[in-house]
């Protein structure tokens, strides 16, 4: 038992990252399409609609995003977990897609400078543990001009509602991590990212972002 708990607490956050998806992975696309139904709703095409040249998905999770982007650019994933990517691998088969897949850490994007003109992160930026590294790496491997689009849940601008994320926050955030009050829009600001279009929905807690690297 000593030793169990001394590996648990070894662990880092990363790494805690890598094992709740893992574990989830075979259920997740179960779980989340009502969620995504009714509270994200028009988000993924949102994002495809924009997409263009050699895109990049960050944390491309189970690849539910795949179904949306236009069939004449070319798109990569990476995404810390492998098991979610083998059922990202099954869905770009089923639909004849090709897609470069990577194991990776959002914080350590595994490409070099300026090699995408497009990247995404869908629903994911809430539970990366340094979302301010990530998003500097995403900044990292986008061309000059590139675009970067984000979809995710933030903390609401209606005080309840924000209280309540808060309240919800102190679970999920020790059991996986997630983190409900964040707010990825001034990090993208402080990024040095310039803001293109900004949609905010559902009492204020999804936001869409649309963002260009400076050239």
């Amino acid at each position: 038992m000593t030793g169990t708990g001394k590996a648990e607490n070894s662990e880092t956050p990363t790494d805690r990252q890598r094992r709740v998806w893992n574990k989830i992975a075979p259920s997740y696309d179960r779980q989340i399409a009502f969620v995504e139904k009714i509270q994200f709703g028009g988000g993924r095409e949102w994002l495809g609609a924009r997409a263009h040249g050699r895109l990049l998905e960050v944390a491309i999770g189970t690849g539910r995003s795949l179904p949306h982007y236009p069939p004449d650019i070319t798109v990569t994933g990476v995404d810390l977990s492998p098991a979610m990517l083998d059922i990202a691998r099954q869905h770009a088969r089923a639909l004849g897609r090709a897609v470069d897949l990577h194991e990776g850490d959002a914080e350590h994007l595994p490409f070099p400078d300026a090699s995408f003109d497009t990247v995404v992160c869908a629903l994911s930026l809430c539970s990366i543990p340094d979302p301010a590294t990530a998003i500097a790496e995403m900044k990292r491997v986008l061309v000059p001009g590139g675009r970067l689009l984000l979809l995710d849940h933030i903390g609401s601008t209606w005080p309840p509602i924000h209280g309540a994320q808060w309240l919800l926050e102190r679970i999920t955030i020790r059991a996986a991590g997630e983190h409900f009050t964040r707010r990825q829009l001034p990090l993208v600001r402080a990024a040095g990212f310039q803001v293109v279009e900004t949609v905010r929905l559902k009492a204020g807690t999804v936001e869409r972002v649309h963002a260009v690297k400076p050239g």
